[in-house]
């Protein structure tokens, strides 16, 4: 059974298919044996592709994205073995959704993984900012990739 990642932000429309693409493009490269997706705490844009803005971001950085947004539901925890939260209030509201401690211990911060990142380990969103907030998003996104990619090589190995 492939290990399984989630990222998850707001309304599944920005950051969590950014680092969903970004992700999938690492393991692949890799040929790790994971499966990647993402979805939102709201379910807003439940049915919508990735905004065009994000879709641009990651074009420019040669990552491809065909996504279709939707919500993260509580009957999902068991179906993931790591759940990445885009900032601190989705990794508590994931947290408030988990319905054990094993659930809750899954849920993690993306920006953790990079060790640059001091103590603000939010991906600020910018739905409602410009290409800039964007890129800036997607560079914090990249940033984290090593070391999740390193977390998930090991968890795949000693699987």
């Amino acid at each position: 059974m492939p290990y399984r990642v989630t990222f998850v932000c707001t309304g599944n429309i920005c950051r969590s298919p950014m680092a969903e693409s970004v992700f999938r493009h690492h393991v692949e490269e890799e040929g790790l044996d994971v499966e990647v997706d993402s979805s939102g705490t709201g379910g807003w844009h439940a049915g919508d592709a990735a905004d065009s803005r994000t879709v641009a971001a990651l074009s420019r950085a040669g990552y491809r994205s065909a996504h279709v947004a939707r919500q993260f539901e509580d009957g999902w925890f068991a179906d993931y073995d790591l759940v990445i939260a885009l900032d601190q209030g989705h990794r508590r509201a994931l947290r408030a959704m988990a319905p054990d401690a094993g659930a809750r211990e899954k849920v993690r911060l993306l920006r953790e993984f990079d060790p640059a990142a001091g103590v603000d380990l939010d991906v600020p969103d910018p739905y409602y900012g410009g290409r800039s907030d964007f890129d800036h998003a997607l560079e914090l996104v990249e940033a984290a990739m090593p070391g999740l990619l390193g977390e998930v090589r090991a968890a795949v190995k000693d699987g």
